[in-house]
């Protein structure tokens, strides 16, 4: 379905916070511009999402306040989402939107309901293998829920779930790494790796890969870093660099991560949903340290799910040492059969109809007045859609499916509905 009629369907998107929230959703809004649609994007007023959206064309944009849950600061959150609310129930009296899309985070909430007070339908997306506490409440309002793992319906209430993965925007496709390395201004020749600690900077990840640097300096000379390292840390991470004279690129933070992945070789990374489906997109092989104080150890979850399927390593930073970490990374950069086995298995993680397939299904219930729950709007080659119980144990969820093209192999998938019947309610505790 398109939105060539007339009167084009109005399709709200709360994507604000994160990094992990504003890039999916970001995918998925390009997706529906390219239908015609006429797309709002909600966003909060942090650095990370105002600068995302400056390249963002054919949509609105519109800032509302940020709402964060906090120990010990709950009255501050009920009275920051009661601003939000108000703020969006009055965006919404002029822009009345058909659908609305939650991509996660509390920030996403209060438009979600305002929007559903203003007669919209509503979805949420979840990319990680826990669902954040957000989108758990949200679940019960919502209609459909777009999951990027199938473990993540253990959590979530709503009628209808669909796992499509974690979408990405169109510019992550294979390019060229020497181009990728000329345009950072790297050497063309020379491998290249690549720290993230996602959209905000991560000490823990700085830290660990400054202690492995001299190792890595002496056994792979050749190597070359890239490294984001969030606005705090650019000059402490640029003078270790400078002090073992290793040829090294650092940034607070990068609007082109389709460049930075393009040249890597191999990377340090955490292990949020959006950063892992961009590694699969792009094929880049990766450490992954996930953050350990994310709710519900979701990063770690979703590592292991990566790393189950040889599509990365993973090491806990409780674990992790200087030594560990450069010995992981020395194997991917010094065996390319190694390597390439990693890139092979990432495969299987990269769904790139994602986006289109939920703007299929928002559409679809848009068009038929009705919520999207069983229906087939899923892209060219996906193959029947295959069961998942609730985490309540009372049988399957009404329309609840699988995008064959994100199966990583029966093994995988039986692994998960066994997990699911297994009713694992510490994950969504």
């Amino acid at each position: 379905m398109t939105c060539a009629a007339q009167t084009s369907p109005r399709i709200a998107i709360a994507c604000g916070g994160t990094g992990g929230h504003l890039f999916p959703g970001l995918a998925v809004a390009d997706a529906l511009v390219r239908r015609g649609c006429r797309v709002m994007l909600l966003i909060s007023p942090k650095e990370v999402d105002q600068r995302a959206v400056q390249q963002a064309a054919g949509m609105e944009i519109s800032t509302l306040p940020a709402v964060g849950l906090a120990r010990g600061a709950e009255l501050a959150f009920v009275r920051g989402f009661a601003h939000s609310y108000r703020v969006a129930r009055r965006l919404f009296r002029d822009w009345p939107p058909q659908a609305a899309l939650a991509m996660g985070g509390f920030t996403s909430a209060p438009p979600i309901l305002a929007a559903r007070r203003s007669g919209a339908l509503a979805f949420l997306h979840e990319s990680n293998t826990v669902p954040g506490r957000a989108n758990r409440w949200l679940s019960w309002v919502v209609r459909h829920a777009f999951l990027g793992f199938p473990k993540a319906a253990i959590g979530l209430r709503t009628r209808a779930v669909t796992v499509t993965g974690t979408p990405v925007r169109s510019q992550f496709q294979a390019c060229d790494a020497a181009f990728c390395r000329s345009a950072l201004g790297l050497d063309p020749s020379r491998p290249v790796l690549l720290v993230m600690g996602g959209s905000q900077g991560a000490s823990g990840v700085n830290d660990l890969s400054m202690k492995a640097l001299p190792l890595l300096a002496e056994r792979a000379p050749n190597l070359q870093w890239l490294h984001l390292a969030g606005a705090g840390e650019v000059e402490k991470t640029a003078r270790a660099y400078a002090a073992l004279a290793v040829k090294a690129v650092v940034h607070p933070f990068f609007d082109r991560m389709d460049l930075a992945l393009g040249a890597a070789t191999v990377a340090v990374s955490r292990a949020g949903a959006s950063s892992l489906a961009e590694l699969a997109a792009m094929r880049v092989p990766a450490v992954l340290v996930p953050y350990p104080a994310a709710t519900g150890n979701h990063q770690f979850h979703n590592a292991r799910a990566f790393e189950s399927t040889g599509a990365a390593r993973l090491l806990e930073q409780k674990d992790a040492s200087p030594e560990i970490l450069a010995r992981l990374l020395l194997d991917l950069i010094e065996k390319p059969a190694v390597r390439e086995q990693v890139r092979s298995a990432l495969v299987q993680w990269h769904a790139p109809q994602a986006a289109e397939q939920i703007a299929g299904v928002i559409l679809g219930a848009v068009g038929a007045g009705v919520s999207a729950v069983g229906r087939a709007d899923s892209p060219s080659g996906a193959c029947p859609g295959v069961p998942v119980s609730n985490s309540r144990g009372h049988g399957q969820l009404p329309g609840t499916s699988f995008g064959c093209h994100l199966q990583p192999g029966d093994a995988w998938l039986k692994r998960a509905n066994e997990s699911a019947s297994r009713r694992e309610e510490q994950v969504i505790a």
